[in-house]
């Protein structure tokens, strides 16, 4: 069955035998089929819906046989649907990798170098986010895959932002979990959804504190507070923040759980947008206990995140040339969003974006939009795979755009969330 799932015989919600049928289909016995079936749920291929059976899940956590990993953008149209950062702001990394490559590591030493721990602990500080209990894994979503696996099993219910981040969504099939999702604007996630999770039994929380993908949205201090109180009423519940864009988002930290009040936290802090993608380090804080279970599952894997990354990564976060140039790369993106913000704004689109390098448009057709806007030249990426339950829209990476380019971008926008809304004629 995984096979078939794999090899696109097996689409996303096909509807699958009932255990009696298959098992005697197959010649064996109801226990075998159910226990087959057991595991693949566990795994994230398979989903059960009462009395709808048993589907294959909308996200199986299985690589496609034959199909590239995603649709490359055509050559001569403009991409702002890829999600990369500019790379005329990002570090060259060579000097810092040959100073880092300087220091011979063995077998035996502390997993985190003591000048990156230094350092990551004190930019945490300066956020409010108690960092005494620290470590360092492989990005952003290696660090949210590995404390979720600290506390949560398969079945358990977690609570992530709708839309969102595709791979936390595809994490959460991978890892056997069932998501809820909560919907969000632009100062996170709204306080009627993230109840309706908790009252639905969430174990866990996933948000994102700024530049939130794909809306743009941030935590705000007023929304913080309330889902602060909201919170306080589940301490059972672990929280998880990514806080992926860090320095280049534009707008301060805002934690709901960085005061390490809560039982459970983590606060993951990736360095790829700010520093370089190849980078894949990120920064994690929390409580002893989620700490602990995160390196002690990490020495039984790779070991330690690489210590000529490591080093490369102290050496920039310890130049003060370092942050006046992520501060001026946080300006050109919140020129470059604004720009697009305001001239949708004057054509009459609404949109979202107050952080981070993307803009999002609600429409009424994806499809429409996405296949308007390529007939212009320009490629966005249509909102489906970020969404669950929210309404349309397309996400716009605004992290190449030129101010100068906002108009015509919006106009093109414009003419296609038309086309896309005008009603069809018949007769």
């Amino acid at each position: 069955m995984e096979k078939g799932v794999r090899h696109g015989q097996l689409v996303d919600g096909t509807r699958l035998p009932t255990v009696r049928g298959l098992a005697a289909e197959l010649g064996v016995s109801a226990g075998t089929v159910a226990a087959a079936y057991r595991a693949l749920r566990d795994r994230g291929v398979v989903v059960t819906d009462g009395r709808r059976g048993t589907r294959v899940g909308r996200r199986p956590p299985l690589a496609p046989v034959g199909r590239p990993p995603s649709r490359p953008v055509l050559t001569g149209t403009r991409d702002l649907a890829t999600g990369n950062p500019d790379p005329e702001l990002l570090f060259d990394l060579g000097p810092p990798l040959s100073r880092a490559a300087g220091h011979a590591r063995l077998y035996g030493g502390s997993a985190v170098l003591p000048a990156l721990a230094d350092l990551g602990r004190a930019g945490f500080a300066a956020d409010g986010v108690d960092a005494r209990s620290f470590t360092v894994v492989a990005g952003a979503l290696d660090g949210v895959e590995r404390v979720l696996g600290a506390h949560l099993r398969p079945g358990d219910r977690v609570a992530v932002e709708d839309p969102g981040y595709p791979p936390v969504l595809d994490l959460g099939a991978a890892l056997g979990l069932t998501v809820v999702p909560v919907a969000v604007d632009d100062d996170g996630p709204l306080p009627s959804a993230l109840r309706a999770a908790l009252s639905a039994g969430a174990k866990a929380l996933i948000v994102t504190v700024r530049a939130q993908n794909p809306t743009g949205g941030a935590l705000s201090p007023p929304r913080a507070r309330v889902l602060r109180r909201l919170l306080e009423q589940h301490t059972e519940v672990l929280v998880v923040e990514d806080d992926h864009a860090g320095p280049v988002a534009g707008v301060d930290a805002v934690s709901l759980v960085g005061h390490g009040r809560r039982p459970r936290w983590a606060v993951v802090r990736s360095v790829a947008k700010a520093l370089g993608p190849d980078l894949r380090l990120a920064l994690l804080a929390g409580d002893a206990t989620t700490v602990s279970r995160v390196e002690g599952r990490l020495a039984l894997g790779p070991g330690w995140v690489s210590g000529l990354l490591q080093g490369a990564v102290a050496d920039l976060l310890g130049n003060p040339a370092t942050a006046r140039r992520l501060d001026h790369a946080a300006g050109v993106y919140a020129g470059r969003r604004s720009a697009l913000v305001a001239a949708l704004g004057e054509r009459g689109v609404a949109s979202t974006g107050r952080s981070g390098m993307n803009v999002w448009v609600p429409v009424v057709d994806e499809a429409s939009v996405v296949a308007g806007l390529l007939s212009e030249g320009i490629a966005v990426s249509a909102g489906s795979r970020f969404r669950t339950s929210s309404g349309a829209g397309v996400r716009v990476t605004v992290s190449t755009l030129m101010p100068s380019e906002a108009p015509a971008v919006a106009d093109a926008l414009a003419r296609a969330v038309a086309v896309a809304a005008a009603p069809v004629r018949t007769g």
